[in-house]
């Protein structure tokens, strides 16, 4: 059985059109560096400050902490400003596969590379609240504002496992649409869930550790999964 599931946002439960990936590339490549789609696509997921600063390396570019934080800063604009222009929205089906795993009591998590400033204006603006009972979608949010280190750390998830008191990675899933999702979920040691409504395809999802692959996080109630 599983007592908790443990979702990334942008990209697994929520459409928000592409954005991050444009805020990511563009923010990279005014500091003068390139920016390769694969080494993107690698970087998608993880903290964002850790992923500039891989990018800006691989680029060409000196990643001093001053030219990060600049870097960041445009990051955190281009992507407000997009989803100011284009809002982000639930991807399909994913709502009410949530509720039917809170029905059946299952623990709903969401993770994210995003810190606090970006996730949780996110979520407040799908209208995804946290708390106890049906009033709620969420039993918790965990931001790379709650851990030492993103993506492909477990930390994410099992700060996700504190916050909601369950113990046993054996009745965890964590699900996700990049590389940094899977690698996260083995080091974590939970059933880990790859996912095709992001960039990758089941093809390049399928070369980095996973228990299971689903067109969408909308799958999920329909997944026999028992704990290992």
């Amino acid at each position: 059985m599983i007592d908790l599931v443990a979702l990334d946002m942008a990209g697994t439960t929520i459409d928000d059109h592409g954005s991050v990936y444009v805020a990511l590339q563009s923010a990279v490549e005014e500091t003068g560096a390139s920016v390769a789609e694969v080494d993107l696509q690698r970087w998608m997921g993880a903290d964002k400050v850790s992923a500039i600063t891989a990018l800006m390396r691989l680029g060409g570019q000196d990643p001093d902490d001053n030219r990060v934080g600049v870097a960041f800063d445009r990051f955190r604009e281009i992507l407000s400003d997009s989803y100011r222009d284009n809002p982000p929205v639930a991807l399909p089906g994913v709502r009410a596969a949530l509720r039917e795993l809170q029905d059946r009591g299952i623990l709903i998590a969401l993770t994210t590379g995003f810190s606090d400033d970006v996730a949780l204006p996110l979520l407040e603006s799908i209208g995804w609240t946290v708390g106890q009972g049906n009033d709620h979608l969420l039993d918790a949010v965990v931001t790379t504002s709650q851990v030492t280190a993103g993506r492909p750390a477990p930390y994410l998830i099992h700060h996700a496992m504190e916050l909601t008191g369950v113990t046993d990675v054996r009745r965890v899933l964590a699900a996700g649409d990049t590389v940094v999702d899977l690698l996260a979920a083995a080091n974590a040691g939970v059933i880990g869930v790859g996912v095709l409504t992001g960039a990758l395809t089941r093809a390049q999802l399928a070369e980095h550790p996973h228990d299971h692959i689903l067109q969408s996080v909308a799958a999920l109630p329909g997944l026999a999964v028992t704990s290992r």
